[in-house]
């Protein structure tokens, strides 16, 4: 079952979706559908920051 979908079939809300940091901006981010099946390999918050991964993003 997706972390979206309780019991009753509804979504639960933004709140209690799984969060995590991301490895190059440190920004958090929030479970997406999209990657459901892949949840536990996700390190990066966006495209961006996966090919910019070990570079300074200071601006």
């Amino acid at each position: 079952m997706s972390p979206t979908k309780g019991n009753s079939g509804r979504s639960k809300g933004k709140a209690q979706l799984p969060q995590k940091t991301c490895a190059s901006c440190g920004r958090p981010f929030a479970w997406r559908k999209k990657w459901e099946r892949v949840w536990p390999e996700v390190r990066y918050c966006s495209e961006r920051c996966r090919r910019l991964r070990g570079r300074s993003t200071s601006s």
